[in-house]
């Protein structure tokens, strides 16, 4: 078994952004690792007639690329480019891009915007397509996240996730905030406020409901919220412990841990709160249950063994198999997550005194720390698998923070006078 570690930052700030939103102020700052040949340049020029809309498409989607730790920008000028202009590709490609990107934005009669775009190959001389989005002032951001993953999956061949979700818990005095905001911690909603803690946020496959539990009955209660509709369902109030949810990969049932009868154990409910089953049958604590992409397993961290380890059993339960131990390394190993191909385990693993974020290849074993922080928890993969988001601690401060799987990348969101914890990434958006 190989150990490394990508905890070691030599950190360029490479962007600022203000977020403001009725749950509080929250700053996001991207600091970038690894500077250097291997980021992609790429110019994006002003969008034609950007400055009449709402939201300036063409800024939005050069902090996106920035913030991914793969691309680095050439100047492009105040000039705008649109879609239709002539550009002189080989002039772009001395002045060292290897991508162009140019765009306009049209407001239409009904009020709503026309966002044209067109993406250039200056080493091949070649367009490489571009897309015409039709939105109302409130899409603006999602448009130009949509142009971004456009961008990202045409030059380096993976789906980007600028266009996908996060939801976290904003704690601020005596008040804890489900919130619900972009990838890149803007556009923020608040679809549930109580004076008790909220905790577990866990997404739906289709991104259209997030389960958490909630401690507003004076206990936790798991429920499911329909984020179009702002409704919510009941579906585990059982004696003792309810806690954990997590999806199923086709989204009708979820596994939780409960206490029904005495240690905490897993089990899986249908997501209309019907058809509970016990599945794990361990003599201590069982918890923290995560399914594996293709549905065939159920991870989960148990203390059978002596200390908590993470565990793998069908996803039947284990009275069809035993369940295996994953962990090895180290005697206190916690929070399971799957990356989206089923080849990457991130979890939390003490070290001395601290709480760190760690990834292990599901095949070799290989262990790798990711985080120079010492306080990680609530890891939760990006949909193309390239990005975890956790919670951490910065300065005293209860932060989320987002790094690379390559290390090269972290992103730091905190929010003013509060503190933000419980993460979870949402999926590509249907």
């Amino acid at each position: 078994m190989r150990i490394s570690s990508k905890s070691a930052w030599h950190t360029l700030i490479a962007t600022f952004l203000a977020v403001a939103c009725s749950a509080a102020n929250a700053q996001l700052n991207v600091d970038i690792t690894g500077v250097g040949s291997n980021l992609y340049p790429i110019a994006i020029a002003n969008f034609a007639n950007g400055a009449s809309a709402p939201q300036d498409i063409s800024s939005i989607v050069r902090a996106d690329l920035t913030g991914s730790g793969r691309f680095s920008q050439i100047n492009a000028g105040d000039a705008p480019v649109s879609e239709t202009d002539q550009v002189d590709l080989g002039s772009w490609k001395a002045r060292g891009a290897d991508a162009f990107v140019g765009g306009s934005v049209t407001r239409l009669a009904n009020g709503q915007y026309d966002v044209r775009f067109r993406l250039y190959d200056t080493v091949k001389q070649a367009s490489l397509g571009g897309l015409s989005i039709t939105s109302p002032a409130s899409d603006l951001r999602l448009t130009a996240h949509k142009i971004s993953d456009y961008i990202y999956q045409k030059l380096l061949g993976v789906r980007g996730v600028f266009a996908t979700r996060l939801s976290y818990i904003v704690h601020t005095g005596n008040r804890y905030q489900l919130v619900i905001s972009d990838s890149d911690g803007q556009d923020q909603h608040v679809a549930l406020t109580s004076r008790e803690p909220i905790i577990s946020p866990s997404w739906s496959p289709d991104g259209t409901k997030v389960a958490y539990v909630s401690f507003e009955r004076q206990k936790p209660i798991v429920y499911i919220h329909d984020l179009p509709t702002g409704r919510r369902v009941m579906i585990a109030n059982y004696k003792g412990n309810n806690s954990a949810p997590a999806w199923s990969p086709d989204g009708r049932t979820l596994a939780l841990a409960l206490s029904l009868t005495g240690n905490t154990q897993i089990y899986s409910i249908n997501a209309n709160g019907g058809g509970l089953r016990r599945l794990s049958r361990g003599s201590g604590i069982d918890t923290e249950p995560q399914y594996s992409p293709d549905g065939k397993w159920i991870y989960f961290t148990s203390d059978r063994s002596g200390g908590p380890q993470i565990y793998r059993m069908p996803a039947a339960g284990e009275a069809a198999g035993a369940a295996q131990r994953v962990t090895f390394q180290g005697n206190y190993n916690v929070s399971p997550r799957i990356s989206p191909d089923g080849k990457l385990l991130a979890y939390i693993s003490r070290v001395g005194g601290s709480f760190k974020l760690y990834t292990q290849d599901l095949t070799t074993g290989d262990v790798t720390a990711m985080t120079d922080t010492t306080h990680d928890e609530s890891p939760s993969f990006a949909a193309n698998g390239k990005y975890i988001l956790y919670a951490t601690q910065v300065n005293g401060r209860k932060v989320l923070a987002v790094v690379s799987v390559d290390g090269r990348t972290r992103q730091i969101l905190s929010v003013r006078g509060g503190g933000v914890r419980e993460p979870s990434w949402g999926p590509f958006m249907q």
